[in-house]
């Protein structure tokens, strides 16, 4: 009995990383939730020849990123920390840089079958860790009849009750003691280039325990609640404050997630104009108007970065034109970069 309690405990704290809010109740259409989450595009990714093309874009910086990168065999240019790796909604933004062979990829799993899958899937470039990271103390799991509303933070039946069929899905069926992890106190991680971090409402006390490992950080992606679903749930003002105190502004929305205010379901035609923003994957940046404080290095690896995993070109180019004015770059990098750019362009 104590061993399956063990189990369980692993398979919703799993849920915590990956679990979304917009998982679909029984009665609801198989589809909504793919309704409930927009995506923003990325014309990189959907390029044809793609991963040559982020090649290319690597090859083009390869003076500012050091020859070492540029050979055959050479260790990959970013570093990418993802806490919360399980793919269960599909690839990483940081995908193709993968496919590339672009990114070294620390990935954070504690449910052990999930963690086994990711190992056995796992690339050269890829490692993942079966720890769980918070703000390095002991919490309260709330195990809940859908494990993706699970949290170590107690969900609030008044909010949830705004929204149709939260109470039923957030009711809490258990509570569980786990152990978490600090960011700046894992020995594995030495640099974090991209951090991507989702772990239902936990995102804050991640940010705040790794201030250290986070100075060096190129961007964040994390998950940003704007409906609190929890007592005392960090919302996406409190994680916008300490993303800015770190020297990270916002640059743009990944995802978003809605959801129908009660009584509205899914199958009323009143839906889609009856939405709750509830939570949304935000994209956080060194601060474009202080890139001169980047060393080149840093300028090349964050125009790699948010070139080839957000399509990001705009930034892409001013980190390309800091890089020509210090000299590091030659002139003609900026039409080398612009044609690079407009050969993924759409239509």
């Amino acid at each position: 009995m104590a061993v399956w309690a063990a189990t369980l405990s692993w398979i919703v704290l799993c849920r915590l990383y990956v679990g979304r809010m917009t998982e679909p109740p029984a009665a609801a259409p198989a589809e909504s939730g793919d309704r409930a989450v927009r995506h923003a595009a990325n014309p990189a990714t959907d390029a044809a020849g793609a991963a040559e093309m982020a090649r290319d874009a690597r090859d083009l910086l390869t003076s500012a990123l050091g020859q070492e990168y540029a050979r055959v065999g050479a260790e990959p240019p970013v570093d990418v920390v993802d806490i919360g790796a399980n793919p269960i909604d599909g690839d990483p933004p940081y995908r193709l840089l993968m496919d590339a062979g672009l990114c070294r990829v620390t990935g954070f799993e504690p449910q052990p079958r999930a963690l086994a899958e990711l190992r056995r899937l796992a690339g050269p470039n890829e490692r993942y860790l079966p720890y769980a990271v918070g703000d390095g103390g002991p919490h309260t799991l709330h195990l809940t009849a859908t494990s993706g509303f699970a949290s170590l933070l107690e969900p609030d039946d008044r909010q949830l009750s705004l929204l149709t069929d939260f109470p039923r899905l957030a009711a809490v069926t258990g509570r569980e003691v786990v152990d978490t992890r600090r960011l700046d106190a894992i020995e594995e991680i030495d640099r974090i280039d991209l951090l991507k971090i989702d772990i239902q409402g936990g995102e804050l006390f991640v940010l705040q325990a790794g201030r250290q490992k986070l100075a060096g950080a190129l961007a964040v992606q994390t998950e940003v609640g704007f409906h609190r679903l929890y007592r005392d749930q960090p919302t996406f003002a409190d994680v916008d404050l300490e993303l800015r105190h770190q020297g990270f502004v916002p640059h743009q929305f990944v995802t978003t997630r809605t959801w129908p205010l009660a009584p509205v379901v899914w199958a009323d035609p009143l839906q889609e104009a009856s939405r709750q923003l509830v939570e949304a994957d935000v994209l956080y940046v060194r601060d474009p108007v202080r890139l001169d404080e980047l060393s080149d290095v840093a300028l090349a690896r964050l125009a790699l970065l948010v070139d080839v995993g957000y399509g990001s070109f705009g930034l892409a180019l001013r980190c390309v034109r800091e890089l020509i004015a210090r000299g590091t770059l030659d002139a003609a990098a900026e039409a080398g970069y612009r044609a690079l750019a407009a050969a993924r362009l759409p239509g």
